[in-house]
């Protein structure tokens, strides 16, 4: 394989995925084995995976990708240049055949995605200060996710996936449109959020 394919299949997610998918489905892929080898595309392939729980069709899905979520938003915003993980997480990970099923999901959205997105305005993806944006965005984003806001699991989860695929694809144009929908989600589900958090201190208050 040429260096050039080399890189053209690190930046596509959906080859990445189904090299996943190939083995045991009872195996379990520690996170620090599914990012290695990966360059440039090592965080937005851990945002990915980070994203998965919060598909998942129950309460605690948010819960579980949410501080994740931050925690690589904290990394990009400090400017790493490759995630780190504490020992506890790097050593779990997804099962093989929950990756797979995934991957048979999602593949229909992306081959019409991959129509769309490309390397474009790679500065937005690659410049320090870009990244130190969509990392703020993204610990916004993980806290607002980690919340137990009514029925927004699939719309956090949903954005983030498309920050993943901005960073895997290094297509500036995607996460400027990004950016500008995170914006708009954190600044009503932070308000909506607040809202809410004052009015359980008002119920709290009112049963004391």
């Amino acid at each position: 394989m040429t260096a050039e394919a080399g890189r053209s299949r690190e930046s596509d997610i959906r080859a990445i995925l189904d090299g996943y998918a190939v083995g045991d489905p009872e195996d379990v892929l520690p996170l620090r084995e599914l990012l290695a080898g990966l360059d440039h595309s090592a965080f937005g392939m851990l945002l990915f995976l980070a994203t998965l729980p919060a598909f998942i069709p129950i309460p605690v899905g948010g819960a579980v990708s949410g501080p994740l979520v931050a925690l690589i938003g904290v990394q990009l915003a400090l400017g790493m240049h490759r995630p780190w993980l504490p020992d506890f997480l790097a050593s779990r990970g997804p099962h093989r055949r929950s990756l797979a099923a995934f991957d048979r999901r999602i593949s229909p959205w992306l081959v019409r995605l991959e129509r769309l997105v490309r390397a474009r305005l790679t500065q937005l993806v690659a410049h320090r200060a870009a990244m130190a944006f969509t990392g703020v965005l993204l610990v916004l984003l993980g806290l607002l996710l980690s919340l137990p806001i009514p029925l927004t699991n699939y719309l956090f989860a949903g954005l983030l996936l498309l920050f993943a695929l901005a960073l895997i694809e290094r297509d500036g144009v995607l996460m400027l449109i990004v950016w500008i929908a995170g914006g708009m989600a954190v600044a009503v589900f932070g308000i909506l959020s607040g809202n809410l958090a004052a009015m359980t201190m008002r119920w709290f208050a009112a049963l004391s």
